[in-house]
């Protein structure tokens, strides 16, 4: 179903109104996404560039629409009506906000309940909105295309857990392989008879089949859902992890099992309070964090990721055409970000290229991070001069940014903080520097001071500047300006030059073109 061709048939599924009008689109207009899950239901409005949509709006109910399915087949009624409630307040919303028909999606509670038919009508009459109910391994293949919205091109297992299922899906290559569902879920786990033997049982009985069936899986392991990024919380609350972002979160299989006993033997309370995280989500985490460590004990994985993207990025990875889904989100959120923000769109690349010759010899991962930063070099000049360098290096760590490690985060960070100050002592961001090396920290502060002393050269996106001329043997900076460049560099840009050698260790030499 991806691709803009209209359909030969009425029934598009949940995929009835393309998203992506062209191929080549650059940009997307808002589009709501409603997630009916087990225990939650949310609206996500996606805005801004179309290969690394923006949260516009993103809202959350606590239903638990699958509370006591296990005993009575039914959807709980008490969430049955929050539920109808919250699709009313959305439906107002969405229109509010102008996001076109409501894309909504359910989950394992509405196809397993008895009445999961009427309440779908129900939402329908009251509000014109069609659920979508789809299957397990359709729900595992969204999920993991949410993955691969973050991640394009990457390998593993995709783990998504709701509150009445979990599901497994297999990437390799930006593609989704293998999938599978189980009824692993925390709200229906909590009601099994016989406690937490009886869980536990139950759980490796169908973690085993699950393993007999998707083989060798012990690249990275992908988690996707609240009661996984709850855990996450609390494992960055044990640590004293200084980035409170979940999304490309890092724990190591030990993590996994030490965060396991730090839940069971804290008090819930004071841990969720400590951790930041719901009353309605703590009660699930204990059950959660038992299928967690049976998961990682089963699979092996060499380290475990946190994804903030699932099913609803999922439906706009469905929309995209393949040279779209090819593209870096990074880059593509970074670039529309500099044509919405920046004074002069499109002298990013100017500036990327007058400074390039200071990383000849950098990788390619590397390489994609300062194309990053020279793209937001310009983007937070609205700020108060006096704290534009810390709200740069805010920005950074703290955005909505697919593709970046932690610690790639605290980089672009730091470069961007040197590209308007010359020190990032004393910031109340000392701690982060933590994530990155020395030798990073080092590289950040060159690329800073490279793209400040670019700055000065102000004239147009079609700018000669000049040129940089790098000889690391010799410890010598050349400078050779343009014969348009000249007049620019006046005592504050000498003095950035000065200041960027003098990070390099390197003899200053300025030319200027005759």
């Amino acid at each position: 179903m991806v691709g803009t061709d209209k359909p030969s048939e009425p029934d598009w599924g949940p995929f009835g109104r393309p998203l992506f009008d062209e191929a080549s689109a650059q940009g997307l207009n808002r589009v709501g996404v409603v997630d009916i899950g087990s225990n939650s239901v949310r609206l996500v409005v996606f805005d801004g560039a179309a290969r690394s949509p923006a949260y516009f709006f993103n809202e959350k109910i606590m239903c638990a629409l699958g509370a006591g399915m296990s005993d009575t087949g039914r959807l709980n009624p008490q969430g049955r009506a929050r539920a109808l409630a919250a699709m009313k307040r959305f439906r107002l919303l969405g229109d509010g906000i102008g996001t076109g028909p409501l894309t909504a999606v359910a989950t394992a509670a509405v196809r397993e309940a008895e009445d999961g038919p009427e309440f779908c009508a129900d939402v329908e009459r009251e509000t014109g909105i069609h659920i979508w109910v789809i299957d397990g391994k359709e729900e595992a293949r969204l999920s993991a295309q949410g993955v691969l919205l973050g991640w394009p091109g990457s390998y593993g297992l995709v783990c998504d857990i709701g509150g009445s299922s979990m599901e497994l899906a297999e990437i390799n290559g930006g593609r989704v392989g293998r999938r599978l569902t189980s009824p692993l879920g925390p709200l229906k786990l909590r009601d099994v008879k016989g406690g937490r033997k009886a869980r536990k049982a139950l759980t490796r009985e169908h973690l085993t089949d699950m393993q007999a069936e998707m083989g060798e899986q012990r690249n990275r392991l992908f988690l996707v859902g609240g009661s996984w990024r709850a855990i996450a919380r609390i494992d960055m609350e044990r640590r004293g992890y200084p980035l409170r972002v979940l999304h490309e979160y890092r724990m190591t299989p030990k993590a996994v099992r030490e965060t396991a006993k730090y839940i069971e033997k804290s008090d819930p309370e004071a841990l969720r309070a400590r951790a930041g995280v719901s009353s309605s989500r703590m009660a699930l985490v204990p059950v959660a964090a038992e299928v967690l460590r049976e998961v990682v004990k089963a699979f092996r994985p060499h380290d475990i990721a946190l994804s903030s993207y699932g099913i609803r990025e999922g439906l706009l990875y469905e929309q995209m055409p393949q040279r779209l889904r090819d593209r870096d989100p990074l880059i593509e959120a970074c670039a529309f970000a500099e044509s919405r923000d920046a004074r002069i769109p499109g002298y990013g690349k100017v500036v990327y290229e007058f400074i390039a010759p200071l990383f000849k010899s950098v990788r390619a991962e590397r390489r994609r991070i300062i194309k990053a930063a020279c793209l937001l070099h310009d983007v937070s000049w609205r700020a108060h001069p006096d704290y534009r360098a810390e709200d740069c290096f805010d920005n950074a760590t703290r955005a909505n940014l697919g593709g970046l490690k932690h610690s790639e985060r605290v980089f672009l960070g730091l470069a961007l903080l040197h590209r308007y100050s010359n020190r990032r002592e004393g910031t109340r961001f000392e701690d982060l520097n933590t994530l990155v090396t020395e030798a990073d920290q080092h590289q950040a502060e060159v690329l800073g001071k490279a793209m400040r002393l670019a700055a000065m050269l102000w004239l147009t996106r079609d700018a000669r500047l000049g040129e940089l001329r790098w000889f690391p043997k010799k410890k010598r900076l050349e400078l050779r300006l343009s014969v348009e460049a000249a007049p620019l560099f006046g005592e504050v840009a000498e003095a950035r030059f000065q200041s960027l050698c003098a990070t390099l260790g390197a003899e200053p030499v300025i030319r200027t073109e005759r």
